[in-house]
């Protein structure tokens, strides 16, 4: 069984996830998707909102598989049994950035990286641009998967914290 983890902090899950995790159930048996959880880091929802809110997405996908963890993407994969790391890429910067990650964690444990490129006019949607147009009060809906509940990180995902 090909497994693989797909990792970030999805604060909020979008569009654009969404798009990498059914392009790469296409490549793998088994999707484990790994909330990180970085206590410095302010965000929208809390991790547990969060894996719930990625749960309940993919309900009805039994190859998908959703946590949370605090440590190394690499001890995140060994506990899974996941031999790849899938990750989207929205342009060069990102490319870099998950290039020197992907020799790191190959370096440590032999953990390949998988880079799926985003799909055209997804390039710009990223959590933190959401974030940013929720917090000057626009409808991030249209940036969301379908199905994703507003106070799962939607239009009015600050009212519920």
């Amino acid at each position: 069984m090909r497994t693989g983890i797909f990792v970030g902090s999805f604060d909020p899950f979008t569009i654009g996830h969404e798009s990498v995790v059914r392009r790469a159930l296409a490549l793998f048996d088994r999707l484990v998707i790994g909330v990180g959880v970085n206590v410095g880091k302010h965000c929208m929802l809390t991790p547990p909102q969060r894996v719930e809110a990625i749960r309940r997405l993919y309900a009805h996908e039994p190859r998908v598989e959703v946590d949370s963890y605090d440590d190394l993407t690499v001890d995140f994969a060994r506990r899974h049994g996941a031999d790849f790391v899938v990750k989207g890429v929205r342009g060069v910067r990102d490319f870099e950035s998950e290039r020197e990650q992907a020799d790191i964690n190959r370096r440590l444990t032999g953990l390949e990286t998988v880079l799926l490129l985003a799909e055209p006019g997804l390039d710009s949607v990223s959590s933190s641009v959401v974030r940013e147009l929720h917090r000057f009060g626009h409808d991030v809906r249209p940036f969301l998967p379908e199905g994703m509940a507003a106070h799962d990180g939607g239009a009015d995902a600050a009212d519920n914290e």
